[in-house]
């Protein structure tokens, strides 16, 4: 019954992790919520993300149960760690021991500061799109007899099977991930050739304003709009705006010339 309810409750978080296209979408709530939910899902003491979103700068979100002690072991990894090992080679970091051997000897000051904060073994995933790395899951499990995740050391998860939960979460990240950033990126666009369709618009309709009034071709009105706007260093869509708004002395468009009435 209880690997029945671990099993839906995984699918429920996997549905929830997809849900990147709303309006109010945050990226670094986001993350915080899956390692909030990998925390749960692996009974791990902690679960943080360190995450690039394949650009330079580094974001790092530890889940809110212990926030500072695993800020301070994402951090601490400037020296090395299992986030940046994943992040550089793009593959997991398989469940390592803290001490005696293993991870004291691979990254010493992170060893160092996981004894410290109770974390016996440790393990990290990429979020991982194609063949760019967004970012790193990173999980702390607790050493014996230290407090785990929600419930106790019972709800704990043997690390192998802890991996495979997390890099599973991370692929569904990832993909969610990707969703949000390419719905972003077309909507950004939509928005764009929106504003192109309706200045020419404007443009259009004072070019008609300016040839009927001046009895001319569209070509010399065009000429006007737009010499009009480069003397006096606005946007032709503000100036064809203005005309059309009868805001503008028509005489300001056409300097040195009569217009006709």
């Amino acid at each position: 019954m209880r690997d029945r309810d671990s099993e839906l409750r995984l699918a429920d978080v996997l549905v929830q992790t997809a849900d990147t296209l709303t309006e109010d979408f945050d990226i670094e709530r986001y993350l915080e919520w899956l390692a909030d939910r990998c925390t749960e899902l692996v009974g791990a003491r902690g679960v943080g993300v360190m995450y690039t979103g394949g650009e330079d700068s580094v974001r790092v979100i530890p889940c809110a149960r212990r926030r500072a002690a695993v800020r301070g072991l994402l951090e601490i990894q400037c020296h090395g760690g299992p986030c940046v090992e994943s992040f550089s080679t793009g593959l997991p970091v398989r469940p390592t021991r803290i001490f005696p051997d293993g991870a004291g000897a691979r990254w010493p000051h992170f060893a160092r500061r996981a004894g410290e904060q109770g974390v016996g073994e440790t393990y990290a995933v990429p979020i991982r799109r194609g063949g760019t790395v967004l970012g790193v899951l990173n999980v702390f499990v607790a050493t014996a007899g230290a407090e785990s995740g929600p419930g106790g050391p019972e709800d704990g998860v043997p690390s192998e099977l802890g991996l495979r939960i997390a890099q599973t979460l991370a692929d569904a990240a990832a993909t969610g991930l990707h969703n949000h950033r390419t719905h972003s990126a077309y909507r950004a666009l939509s928005e764009q050739l929106q504003t192109a369709l309706d200045s020419r618009i404007h443009v259009e309709q004072a070019k008609g304003v300016l040839a009927e009034r001046w009895h001319t071709g569209m070509d010399e009105a065009f000429e006007a709009l737009r010499g009009y706007a480069r003397r006096e260093q606005q946007v032709i869509d503000l100036v064809a705006t203005q005309v059309i708004r009868g805001k503008i002395d028509k005489k300001k468009l056409r300097p040195g010339r009569s217009a006709p009435s």
